[in-house]
């Protein structure tokens, strides 16, 4: 293959890849100085729907597009990808007037999107045209457009679409993230969207995880060491929580401690002696992830749930990697 026009030629795969790598930067942040009011009244017609949101795109732009739609819907938005060459033999139908469609094309210009953009305009359904091309039929004929600043292709000579698309990519995330933080769209929603894997697990609450009630290891303030051993090996946690006369936690005894002060203390001593005064705790509605951050960083293997000072559940590190939190 003749070098020629090849930027990449005399370079090695390093080289290459920080040239691809420099020109999306460069795409990246261009497409950063390109936002205006347009973006902000996008956000508000998304905003404002009572349907869902659209997407679609023929090539590349529908990979990127079927993209969007997942984080659209994963981020609170019903959200849907609807093939062009597909939507006129049927799938329009999957269309109501009540949403609104995005329609991604860099050049603006390709034909398998006309039959959207006139069922569109047919039906008063509101569009946004995603494209580079501020002249093009998808721009003039949608609502709203976006345009995206011109930008090479990473790939040198041959136009394949790489930077295009990742500011294509760029923009969607852009638009789901601003419109799921107009929407006070919270962390615990995330998870009803993200119920398996880790991430799920990261997301559960400790107050579903924690052990309640009698599986509590606790002991009141007045008793001795040889209770807390008791008590510390008939729940399994390997500690046990001490409490005073109002129920308040105030310390906490692990069987290291038992192992750091045995040369110091006998069977009658009292767990005051030994016990961490004011042991970390946590809130029930605090994330796993957060208590297994907490535990890494103290290293320690037990956290007591509490409410207003008082113990309400205790949560192992066990539980959590059991759970699949990493």
């Amino acid at each position: 293959m003749p070098k020629g026009n090849n930027p990449f030629a005399e370079h090695c795969d390093i080289k290459v890849a920080e040239l691809v790598l420099n020109k999306k930067i460069e795409a990246l942040q261009d497409l950063k100085n390109t936002l205006d009011q347009t973006f902000v009244k996008i956000i508000d017609a998304l905003y404002d729907s009572k349907g869902r949101i659209i997407l679609t795109g023929m090539g590349k732009s529908g990979h990127v597009a079927r993209k969007i739609a997942a984080t659209f819907a994963s981020t609170g938005t019903p959200s849907l990808f609807i093939h062009p060459s597909e939507a006129g033999h049927g799938d329009l139908g999957m269309i109501s007037n009540q949403d609104i469609v995005i329609l991604l094309s860099n050049s603006g210009q390709t034909a398998e999107l006309v039959p959207i953009i006139n069922y569109c305009q047919r039906f008063a359904i509101k569009t946004i045209g995603v494209t580079c091309n501020p002249e093009s039929m998808l721009a003039k004929a949608a609502s709203l457009k976006l345009v995206l600043p011109s930008v090479d292709e990473a790939c040198g000579e041959i136009p394949a679409p790489t930077t295009s698309t990742t500011a294509m990519i760029a923009i969607g995330d852009a638009l789901a993230v601003a419109l799921y933080k107009r929407r006070d769209f919270s962390a615990l929603d995330f998870r009803i969207f993200h119920p398996g894997g880790n991430l799920g697990a990261r997301l559960l609450v400790l107050e579903e995880l924690m052990l309640t009630g009698d599986n509590m290891p606790l002991i009141a303030e007045d008793r001795n060491i040889e209770s807390a051993i008791a008590e510390i090996t008939k729940k399994g946690l390997g500690c046990v929580g001490v409490v005073n006369s109002q129920n308040n936690l105030i310390g906490m005894v692990t069987d290291g401690d038992l192992r750091r002060n045995i040369f110091k203390i006998n069977a009658g001593c009292g767990i005051t002696e030994i016990m961490t005064k004011k042991p970390i705790t946590l809130a029930s509605n605090a994330f796993a992830q957060e208590a297994m951050a907490l535990m890494s960083e103290r290293k320690i293997t037990n956290i007591f749930i509490t409410d207003k000072e008082k113990p309400i559940g205790v949560i192992h590190l066990h539980q959590l990697l059991r759970v699949g939190v990493l």
